[in-house]
């Protein structure tokens, strides 16, 4: 990736130990540019205006302004950075209004080193943040809530999508690359990426996990 513009990327975390943690094993890494690490949700706005980060790695809990509040507002904002979750998936309900709110992904804090920093550079490509142990988490929760009622009400969103689009939507919600799905559906990438654009527009989602979820609560 030498080649690449490293990802400017701004820590979001109450826990200085984190913080800096974060900052040091990113470091390492040449595709990766800490611009800024703060402390609480309150600080977001500013720092986003200051350092123009193309990711955001977001704490949930903090105490003066909470993630996932703090992601809502960063979301609304024109052209706004991507945000990556750093979670414990302690519970169901942070999980679902991350998603929400428009959150890239998930990543949990013991996530290898390099795992962390290819979901950075993945969200700032606009690639789906699923690490493996993010996906089986997030299968599970659609699981939770993609039965009876739920399950319907999925199934006839996705009805709005062409077979095109439904199949590119499947393989989102299997975690692939742009590249990926180009390749078992014989596609260009900038195909995919039009694809990709118009299955947001028909669904009123913003990102590539609230596709994910929505397929595989219709499954």
């Amino acid at each position: 990736m030498a080649d690449l513009m490293p990802v400017r990327v701004l820590i979001v975390d109450d826990d200085a130990l984190v913080r800096s943690g974060l900052s040091m094993m990113l470091a390492a890494f040449d595709e990766i540019d800490v611009v800024g690490a703060i402390s609480d949700g309150t600080e977001v706005a500013a720092a986003v205006n200051t350092y123009r980060p193309q990711v955001v790695l977001m704490d949930i809990r903090m105490p003066g302004m909470d993630g996932l509040t703090a992601t809502a507002d960063l979301r609304r904002r024109r052209d706004p950075p991507e945000v990556v979750v750093l979670t414990t998936f302690d519970t169901d309900e942070h999980v679902r209004r991350a998603m929400q709110v428009g959150a890239s992904g998930f990543l949990l804090k013991h996530e290898p080193p390099g795992d962390i920093a290819r979901a950075i550079r993945r969200a700032a490509e606009g690639e789906p943040i699923f690490t493996p142990s993010v996906l089986r988490q997030v299968m599970g929760l659609a699981g939770k809530h993609g039965q009876g009622p739920g399950r319907d009400r999925a199934l006839e969103r996705l009805r709005r999508l062409s077979p095109g689009e439904t199949e590119v939507a499947q393989l989102i919600a299997d975690g692939r690359t742009n590249q990926e799905i180009g390749i078992e559906l014989r596609m260009s990438t900038a195909t995919v990426k039009a694809y990709v654009t118009r299955i947001f527009a028909k669904l009123g989602l913003t990102n590539r996990v609230q596709v994910a979820i929505l397929v595989h609560e219709s499954r």
